[in-house]
């Protein structure tokens, strides 16, 4: 069998693959655009399945947004455990469809081909269990329902990376902004997370492209009982329609955002950098203070002017902080960890 890794990156309205040869080096990379249609995701996998076909393939390795409580490692997929991730489709619901679409896919156009899912939540089940609770009761507490944390992946591949660009501080206080359409900060001692401002869904935190981040419960019930909205108008709301979107009235992007002369825009645009210092202090209590700051993901590796606004509120935290850009591979993450498990 060839020793190439395909892997797959299901996001919400976009495939990511990339494969990589058996010494980690990629050897093709691309994107395909979905727009959150399972037919045309389906079209575009089988389409590359049928061209690599199984036999220049040693496995696949996919990301997976919920692991929920049981896995804090990636696993080799049997029957079990994919009927187990889709048990968990209420806890990401615009992420695990596609995630096990494209496990049904490889698993009905290349049978027996080794297939490994390595989870956005994995990361952080380093946390303390103070920082899992979400508050509500012991029984719901103990039926799932707790702080997860996502982007996971992401955060362990910066983690890996981190000696090479910070020497003695990373293993310190470390935290890392991963912001892109969806965002959220870790915090991370000896590389390891500690807190992070993602919690039970994909919902909390940051102000995002079209995610709320967020927000008081009371405004929820608010929704539903005095504008009768129901859940699927609420879940509409906070997953497509709040966020830079909802605020600006005009775009998701934070590239569009920038780029208008819209009050509107400009006001989106503060209120992100607003909600980014914001949480970066309360992870900064989680840790005792902060040693360095790591920007990544599509807005924190590209845009230069939301990374030097958020910096510049944050000269309270001392002049010692190291302040630094990483781009994330997490790609390369799944491919490592689908070698390992399938040799």
């Amino acid at each position: 069998m060839n020793d190439t890794v395909l892997v797959l990156n299901a996001g919400s309205s976009t495939l990511k693959y990339a494969l990589y040869a058996g010494d980690g080096s990629a050897l093709e990379r691309d994107k395909l655009e979905h727009n959150g249609r399972l037919d045309d995701f389906c079209r575009h996998l089988a389409e590359l399945l049928e061209r690599l076909g199984a036999d220049n393939l040693r496995a696949v390795g996919h990301r997976v947004v919920h692991g929920g409580p049981e896995y804090s490692a990636p696993v080799r997929l049997n029957a079990t455990h994919i009927e187990a991730l889709r048990r968990l489709t209420p806890l990401a619901p615009l992420h695990q469809p596609h995630n096990l679409a494209g496990i049904d896919a490889v698993s009905r156009l290349l049978p027996g081909l080794p297939q490994v899912a390595c989870f956005d939540t994995a990361f952080h089940h380093a946390q303390p269990m103070l920082a899992q609770w979400l508050g509500l009761t012991r029984e719901l507490h103990q039926s799932g329902m707790r702080r997860y944390g996502f982007h996971g992946i992401s955060y362990e591949y910066i983690a890996t990376q981190l000696p090479d660009h910070l020497g003695a501080k990373a293993d310190g206080r470390v935290i890392v902004a991963h912001l892109g359409s969806g965002a959220s900060l870790c915090a991370m001692r000896n590389r390891r997370s500690v807190a992070t401002t993602m919690g039970f869904s994909t919902l909390d935190g940051l102000l995002m492209a079209t995610r709320c981040g967020n927000l008081d419960p009371g405004a929820l019930l608010h929704l539903m009982q005095a504008r009768g909205m129901d859940a699927t108008a609420v879940a509409d709301l906070l997953y497509q329609g709040a966020g830079l979107l909802g605020v600006s009235g005009i775009s998701g992007d934070m590239r569009t955002l920038l780029a208008s002369d819209a009050p509107a825009a400009r006001e989106a645009v503060d209120l992100f950098c607003y909600r980014v210092q914001r949480e970066i202090g309360s992870l900064a209590a989680a840790l005792g203070g902060v040693d360095a700051l790591v920007f990544t993901g599509g807005i924190g590796e590209h845009a230069h002017e939301i990374r030097e606004r958020i910096s510049v509120g944050l000269s309270w935290l001392g002049s010692d902080l190291t302040i630094l850009t990483l781009p994330t591979d997490e790609e390369s993450m799944i491919a490592q960890q689908t070698a390992q498990l399938c040799p």
